[in-house]
C-alpha cells in the first residue's frame, strides 16, 4: 500500500492564506496537556496579531512560556479541498502605544470589511451593543505579536 502524502505549500500560498483568514487557533503549554483556544488575528504582512482578553486560563499559561504553536486553516465544507499553516514562535505583548492604537485599528477595520457579528467583541471583553471601534479606543484587550517563528508546517489538498 501506497502512502500518499499532503503537498506542502509556498511561502506565498500560506502567506495569502494567512492574509485572508482572520480566526486562528493558539496551543499553549498547560500544566498537563496543551491548552488550545481560538483567536481572531490581523496579519501585516510580518507579524500576526492577536487580541485576547485580559483573563482566564490562557494569559497565565503565557506568562509562565510565551512559546506557542498558531494554526490558520481553510477547508470546503466537504473536506475534499483544504489547506493549513502551523507556525511555531512566541507571543509577546505589544507594549508601544502607535503601534497599539495602529495595530487595534486594523482589528476594527478587518471586523468591519469581513462583516463580523458585533458578538464578537464580547470575546475581546467588550459589550456587543458597544461601538466595535471600542476595541481601539480602550485598551480592554491585550495586544499580542508572534515573533521569532522557528517552524512552520503548510499543507495543502487543493
Amino acid at each position: 500500500m501506497e502512502i500518499v502524502k499532503i503537498p506542502r505549500m509556498e511561502k506565498q500560498d500560506y502567506d495569502a492564506l494567512i492574509t485572508e483568514g482572520y480566526v486562528s487557533r493558539i496551543a499553549f503549554l498547560g500544566e498537563k496537556y496543551p491548552y488550545i483556544a481560538p483567536f481572531l488575528y490581523v496579519f501585516d504582512g510580518n507579524f500576526m496579531y492577536f487580541l485576547s482578553t485580559r483573563y482566564g486560563k490562557k494569559i497565565r499559561y503565557f506568562r509562565s512560556n510565551p512559546y506557542v504553536s498558531v494554526e490558520v486553516e481553510r477547508y470546503s465544507q466537504d473536506l475534499s479541498c483544504y489547506m493549513f499553516v502551523t507556525l511555531q514562535g512566541r507571543l509577546e505583548e505589544v507594549e508601544d502605544a502607535i503601534e497599539k492604537k495602529k495595530i487595534r485599528g486594523k482589528f476594527v477595520n478587518m471586523i468591519k470589511l469581513k462583516k463580523l457579528s458585533k458578538n464578537i467583541l464580547a470575546a475581546l471583553g467588550i459589550l456587543p451593543q458597544e461601538p466595535i471601534e471600542t476595541i481601539a479606543a480602550e485598551e480592554r484587550s491585550i495586544l499580542w505579536r508572534l515573533t521569532g517563528v522557528t517552524d512552520i508546517v503548510a499543507l495543502q489538498n487543493m
